[in-house]
């Protein structure tokens, strides 16, 4: 059994920020670990008192959060250019190890669990039972398996997503996809930047299709989201049930006050108006850069109102978690412009770690420093409290009582 007790830190987790609650804040900390779990946590000297003979593990008066958990995760993400095109070109093989690399430096880089929307050829589920059984390095993966679109909708150029029309196709698709594994469920209603032969305000499933979808991944107890733009049409899927909207480039004050009335969280995905740099580097066509880019400022808004109102806010990059943008990861930065743009460090904290395994259900065994959930624990040496930024300083990683990433060695688990 792995036996070991983390000391000289300040354990910092999302109760802190949202009731100064002392569980959540505690100074000269000690994080007791037994096997893949939180046996204590507490003031250093009351838990060295029942540790006995553990390890000490000393992270240098570091501060300690949960792992972040990113929401809108594609690791086989393919856009339009010359970037995308090589992941489509794949092989199966070369796809799964190619995943396989992106899950490792997903985790790396202090994002212990994700949830993919979209994934080609439901190799994630592949992916994950790796993952499970210690046969590759990643994060926690729960995940939608294929998106149903649409004959002809968004993202059905690739083989992440599943066309169905009509009542009994949507139907169908909701279990196609719970029969591979799927957590969850996620539609396209909308077209959004990536798709050429439409737009973010196109309306793409009828009220019967969306209806069905529901109804079906709620019947199995899947939670459903979907890709969407539009206020009209986000407010139609609001009222037939929709558990989670990604991206709501178009929102307005009264579909925002609805969601929050629904219980309707947003997953904004800010970066995705305001990533360039990204798009040259996979060579993204100058149409899709347009239309992506020129939705910035509104998007912007959108986010505002979505907080004005009250709407659960989530993390969630879109861009592949671990990739390397404007002096961070995807993850981290994601994280910055939604502190930023109005949630504030103890919100944008919330955000990247409790409020997701809310949603994903998992509070049980994620997201806050408590005893009995898994110890996937990150540390950096500023408050994230403070600022949001203090997670670029991410340093050290574990995951399930395993120490995967510590910088002061130079180490990586393999």
């Amino acid at each position: 059994m792995n036996d070991v007790v983390i000391v000289n830190c300040t354990v910092t987790d999302a109760r802190a920020g949202a009731s100064k609650s002392a569980e959540g804040r505690i100074a000269d900390a000690a994080v007791w670990i037994r096997d893949d779990r939180i046996a204590a946590v507490g003031p250093r000297e009351q838990v060295l008192e029942r540790v006995g003979e553990a390890q000490r593990l000393d992270l240098d008066g570091a501060y300690l959060t949960p792992g972040l958990v990113n929401m809108h995760t594609h690791l086989s993400l393919s856009l339009p250019g010359q970037g995308g095109d090589n992941v489509k070109n794949m092989t199966a093989h070369e796809l799964v190890l190619y995943m396989a690399d992106g899950a490792r430096r997903t985790l790396r880089c202090g994002v212990t669990t994700v949830r993919c929307v979209a994934e080609k050829d439901h190799a994630d589920f592949a992916l994950r039972r790796a993952i499970e059984s210690g046969r590759a390095t990643g994060p926690r993966i729960f995940t939608a398996g294929q998106a149903l679109v649409c004959t002809g909708g968004h993202g059905h150029e690739a083989n992440d997503t599943m066309e169905c029309d009509g009542v009994d196709g949507f139907r169908r698709g909701v279990r196609t996809q719970v029969k591979a594994g799927a957590d969850l469920i996620k539609i396209m209603i909308s077209g959004g930047i990536a798709g050429e032969h439409e737009s973010i305000d196109t309306p793409q499933l009828f009220s019967d299709e969306m209806a069905a979808a529901l109804q079906t991944a709620h019947a199995w107890g899947r939670k459903v989201t979907a890709h969407a733009g539009p206020a009209a049409v986000i407010a139609e899927a609001v009222e037939l049930g929709l558990d989670c909207v990604e991206h709501g480039y178009q929102l307005t004050p009264e579909v925002a006050k609805r969601m929050a009335e629904r219980g309707t969280a947003l997953v904004p995905t800010l970066l995705v108006t305001r990533c360039k740099e990204f798009f040259d580097e996979l060579g993204v066509p100058e149409w899709m850069q347009c239309r992506s880019l020129g939705a910035g400022p509104r998007h912007l808004e959108s986010y505002a109102m979505a907080l004005d109102a009250g709407v659960d806010v989530l993390l969630g990059s879109d861009m592949p978690p671990f990739w390397d943008f404007e002096g961070t990861n995807a993850s981290v930065r994601e994280l910055e412009c939604m502190s930023e743009g109005g949630l504030g460090p103890a919100g944008a904290l919330y955000a990247g770690t409790l409020g997701p395994v809310r949603w994903l259900g998992a509070d049980a065994d994620l997201g806050t420093v408590e005893v009995g959930k898994y110890a996937d624990l990150i540390a950096m040496d500023a408050d994230p409290l403070t600022d949001t930024s203090a997670f670029r300083g991410v340093r050290w990683v574990m995951k399930g009582g395993r120490v995967v990433r510590d910088d002061r060695s130079g180490w990586e688990k393999q």
